[in-house]
C-alpha cells in the first residue's frame, strides 16, 4: 500500500501539479483509506518526498548504464538526451501532454513553501548533475572538449537542458528536445575532427 500511495502521488503531480493533488486524490488512486495514508506519513509534503526519492531510486539503474564509463562521454549525453526525447513523446502520445521533468515542475512550483520537498529535490538533481560532470570531465580528459572547469561546464549543461525541457513543456512541443543533442555539442564546444585531404 505504501508503494501504491507513492506511484499514485508521484503520477498525480507530475500530471497535474503539487498543489491541485489532494490526498484524497492520492488516497482515491491509490485505491486506499486516508487512515492508511496518515500510517505510512504525516503529511502529503513527506509523501511526496518519499515517493521523489523512490522514483529517483528505481531510475538510478538506468542512469549508470547511460553514463556508464565504457560508454565515449559525448555518446553518453547523446544517450541520455534521446532516453529523455522518447519517454516524453511516449508520454506525450498516451496524455497528450509534453510533461517535461517532475522534479523541475514540482521543485519551481513548492520550492518557497515546502523545505522538505525543496531539499529532497534539490539532492536528487545534484546526483543528476554528477553524471553530467563526470561525462564533461572525461570528455576534456581526452581533449574532446576544452574545459578547465568541467563542473562548471557541466552545469551550464544541465541548466540549459533543464530551461529546454521546461520550454518543451510549457509550449507541448517535443521537437525542442529532439534538437537538443547539438545544442549540448554547440554548449560544450565539442571538437570536430578535422578531415584528412587526401
Amino acid at each position: 500500500m505504501k508503494e501504491r500511495l507513492m506511484e499514485a502521488a508521484m503520477d498525480l503531480i507530475w500530471h497535474n501539479s503539487y498543489a491541485a493533488t489532494s490526498v484524497d486524490a492520492i488516497c482515491e488512486r491509490a485505491g486506499a483509506k486516508k487512515g492508511s495514508f496518515y500510517y505510512f506519513f504525516k503529511s502529503k509534503s513527506e509523501l511526496a518526498a518519499a515517493a521523489l526519492e523512490t522514483d529517483w531510486n528505481k531510475k538510478k539503474a538506468e542512469m549508470d548504464t547511460i553514463f556508464s564509463p565504457t560508454v565515449p562521454p559525448v555518446e553518453r549525453l547523446d544517450r541520455y538526451f534521446e532516453f529523455v526525447h522518447d519517454r516524453l513523446a511516449e508520454l506525450q502520445k498516451k496524455c497528450g501532454s509534453i510533461l517535461g521533468c517532475p522534479l523541475l515542475s514540482v521543485g519551481s512550483e513548492v520550492s518557497t513553501q515546502d523545505q522538505v520537498v525543496r531539499e529532497t529535490i534539490d539532492r536528487i538533481m545534484d546526483r543528476k548533475l554528477n553524471y553530467f560532470v563526470s561525462a564533461v570531465r572525461d570528455a576534456a580528459a581526452q581533449a574532446l572538449i576544452d574545459a578547465p572547469d568541467p563542473v562548471a561546464k557541466a552545469k551550464v549543461l544541465f541548466s540549459c537542458y533543464q530551461g529546454t525541457i521546461a520550454q518543451a513543456r510549457i509550449q507541448n512541443d517535443i521537437e525542442l528536445l529532439r534538437e537538443f543533442k547539438q545544442v549540448a555539442k554547440d554548449v560544450l564546444g565539442v571538437k570536430q575532427p578535422h578531415a584528412i585531404t587526401p
